[in-house]
């Protein structure tokens, strides 16, 4: 009898271990695909690396974890990254994982520092990843992968390095601190999935630095940023309210680049039209929604 416990006991314990052994196996392998998966959607909604050094699933509990993840800057950049996120939390409905709608109801991303470059007198990194971003309604295709509805998504801690060109006399380096972004019912209208998210994600960061940035960022730089920002359909209302306010300060950039020479005039004027162009086409839009 004793023996016959003891055979018990031992068989017993070999299941537990293997039992464990076979969750943290699967539980490993699903953290690896799942931070190659986040790289390459990433990678393929922006146009630039990115990549994230620690993910961790935990299937029983519903949670999704993830540290260090990084987007690289397009070439041509002094630096090397253009967004650091230093931690991302999300809580999952576990059922609807295997559902075609991957139902989550939060998502917390705390800890976003972005470098943000100017080069030439308007051009800067993020705007440079914008202009490859698809408008809306060039997004026809169905997702390929499974739909994401998300309930609630907050971004926490923004702070953004601005670096400016050198000008002796002005300041080339200066600092903003976003306010939180919340954002409710994703996916609820249109379909979701980690290419479109990654895509809003980057717009809702960049639609905080430029209307947090007015009177600070030059009005070159933060007037063609809105111009790419109305062309997508992203601007925040507040600079919808100041349209006139960023055109005039286009209009002004062209009248007083007349006195360095006709090619920093015309460079002007193309900042200038870009704004009024991207204002125009999306009134328009705004008129035929009423």
């Amino acid at each position: 009898m004793k023996r016959l416990r003891k055979t018990l006991s031992i068989i017993l314990s070999a299941i537990v271990i293997l039992i464990v052994i076979i969750v943290v196996a699967v539980s490993l392998f699903a953290n690896n695909a799942l931070g190659v998966a986040i790289e390459t959607a990433a990678t393929k909604a922006l146009n630039v690396g990115v990549s994230v050094s620690e993910v961790d699933l935990s299937i029983l509990r519903g949670g999704l974890g993830i540290e260090n993840l990084v987007i690289n800057n397009p070439p041509g950049y002094q630096h090397d990254t253009l967004l650091e996120l230093t931690k991302g939390q999300v809580t999952v409905e576990a059922r609807s994982l295997l559902s075609d709608v991957v139902n989550i109801k939060d998502v917390t991303l705390d800890g976003v520092n972005v470098v943000l470059e100017q080069r030439g007198v308007s051009g800067n990194n993020l705007q440079d990843i914008i202009k490859g971003l698809p408008a809306k309604e060039k997004q026809t295709s169905k997702p390929a992968g499974k739909k994401l509805h998300i309930d609630s998504l907050e971004i926490t801690d923004i702070k953004v390095n601005v670096k400016l060109l050198p000008i002796p006399g002005k300041i080339d380096t200066l600092t903003l601190k976003l306010t939180p972004i919340k954002m409710t019912d994703l996916g609820g209208a249109d379909d979701l999935d980690t290419i479109a998210l990654t895509r809003k994600l980057l717009l809702a960061i960049a639609g905080g630095i430029a209307e947090q940035g007015a009177g600070l960022l030059p009005d070159e730089m933060l007037g063609s940023l809105a111009s790419e920002l109305g062309k997508l359909g992203a601007l925040p209302d507040v600079l919808m309210e100041q349209g006139g306010r960023l055109l005039e300060a286009g209009t002004g950039a062209t009248k007083a680049g007349k006195s360095v020479g006709e090619g920093v005039i015309k460079g002007a004027e193309d900042v200038g039209k870009g704004i009024t162009d991207g204002l125009k086409g999306l009134l328009k839009k705004e008129d035929k929604k009423e």
